[in-house]
């Protein structure tokens, strides 16, 4: 059983701002922001990314990764 998937989708801007993704689970969002994550990289990138794998293997709680990839999101300005 996966125990990455998100009780609600997180929407990020793609690109210039025209797109949109629903990003609905943890690999999703490891996906993200390994390919396409905007300019600096925060500290709150390497957490996001950090619970984001450890989600995805199992060893830690969805929530904590929709939560830490949100925060992240907002930090970096691509949170819709």
């Amino acid at each position: 059983m996966r125990h990455d998937f998100w009780d609600e989708p997180v929407e990020v801007i793609i690109g210039d701002g025209d797109h949109l993704k629903s990003i609905r689970n943890s690999r999703d969002a490891l996906a993200y922001l390994m390919t396409c994550w905007p300019g600096k990289k925060a500290a709150s990138f390497a957490v996001a990314k950090r619970i984001c794998t450890d989600a995805v293997d199992g060893r830690a709680d969805s929530s904590a990764a929709a939560l830490a990839f949100k925060v992240a999101a907002e930090e970096a300005g691509v949170l819709r």
